[in-house]
């Protein structure tokens, strides 16, 4: 693998580099990780942070300095990406199809990890005997509890949670927990709503765990989290471990919902202003939804942010600025409505710097971080992401 020097010639700081970019700032990313990973110590879980946002080796090695640790992810790419860096106890935590089972399996039988597997229904279940025919490998498998109405999963008292457990140990599979996700936490924005959220989360969880265990299963793991549960849980009685992934970068969303501060979040595009038209109060970028995403997660919060709040070059926010308007290549910048600022001088060739609705979003758009320092225009490393399923 190429050295951070080797990846960053000839670009060496941000105003060298091509447009739109995506920057990580360093500092704030290791003091997102830190809080986080404190919160967990203090309330005694194990922390298995989920890499479906970062996508990146260096950016888990900040979670992790010493050596790898307990991880989720979100793809089977991502899954052998960390495989092929060492990392070996993972959570692919999205219902499994036929064949995905079976792409798990087999990179479980050529590096030896152990990807732990998650499904809510029969059908899943019985796949897995076939799974284990065609690979040799005995998977293990949590079942996805529905703690909210959000998503997936199966309702603690669901008779179907029991039927689902017998059919994995049925099946040959080695069933190893439960699994929760609050997302309907991410349309809160109170801390009393939160704190009340993140305990549902938790009394659901250990509530099928405990109607697990009453017949027979011993349900070793029990895992949640989503980013605002983790932060504002006050209790974790009965819960073995924690999960979130955007808490690393932040994002807009989260700041409406109340988790972190704008200075937090971690990632921007950098953009260059590429027109100006005056007499309709826009500023036009070359960033549009191919660089941030076209996530409008804001639009239903209290603050609409468009399609990202704008800084400067240096990342001071220049206020009620925001992108208005995105095609695939265009970005509109504008006065938030309602709002008697008026907009600053930004003429063509100008760069801002423009924060995410949804880091995991915006990400998603590109292949590597430019890693930054707060306002230095120093570029410390190149740092690749993995993208794809």
């Amino acid at each position: 693998m190429a050295t951070n020097a080797e990846l960053l010639k000839p670009i060496q700081k941000v105003d060298g580099l091509v447009t739109p970019a995506l920057l990580l700032d360093r500092a704030k990313l290791d003091r997102n990780i830190m809080r986080l990973a404190d919160r967990a110590r203090k309330l005694g879980v194990v922390l298995r942070p989920h890499m479906k946002t970062a996508k990146s080796i260096d950016v888990a090695q900040r979670a992790f300095p010493t050596e790898p640790g307990p991880i989720t992810v979100s793809t089977i790419a991502e899954a052998e990406y960390f495989a092929r860096h060492g990392y070996s106890d993972m959570t692919y935590a999205v219902g499994l199809s036929p064949a995905s089972a079976l792409r798990a399996a087999e990179l479980c039988r050529r590096t030896g990890i152990d990807l732990k597997l998650l499904l809510d229904t029969v059908e899943q279940a019985d796949a897995l005997a076939d799974v284990r025919q065609a690979t040799g490998i005995t998977p293990s498998v949590l079942i996805e509890l529905d703690c909210d109405d959000h998503r997936g999963g199966l309702k603690p008292d669901d008779p179907k949670l029991i039927e689902v457990a017998g059919r994995v140990v049925a099946a040959g599979a080695n069933f190893a927990g439960v699994l929760a996700h609050a997302g309907e936490s991410y349309g809160l924005s109170s801390p009393d709503a939160l704190v009340k959220a993140a305990e549902a989360e938790r009394l659901a969880t250990v509530r099928a765990a405990e109607i697990l265990r009453a017949h027979g299963h011993a349900c070793p793991i029990v895992s949640l989290g989503s980013t605002p549960t983790a932060h504002f849980t006050e209790n974790l009685e009965g819960v073995t471990e924690l999960r979130a992934g955007v808490y690393m970068f932040f994002d807009l969303v989260q700041h409406g919902v109340g988790v972190c501060a704008v200075d937090d979040l971690a990632i921007s595009v950098l953009a260059t202003v590429i027109g100006v038209k005056p007499e309709k109060g826009w500023v036009l970028v070359d960033a549009g939804w191919m660089a941030l995403s076209r996530d409008r997660g804001t639009a239903s919060q209290q603050v609409d942010q468009g399609y990202g709040m704008v800084c400067d070059e240096a990342g001071q926010v220049l206020e009620d600025v925001i992108v208005a308007q995105a095609s695939q290549e265009h970005g509109i910048l504008a006065i938030r409505n309602g709002s008697g600022k008026t907009m600053p001088n930004l003429p063509v060739g100008a760069r801002v710097r423009i924060l995410p609705n949804h880091a995991c979003a915006m990400a998603g758009q590109h292949d590597f971080y430019s890693v930054v320092n707060g306002a230095s225009p120093e570029i410390e490393a190149r740092w690749e992401r993995i993208r794809g399923w």
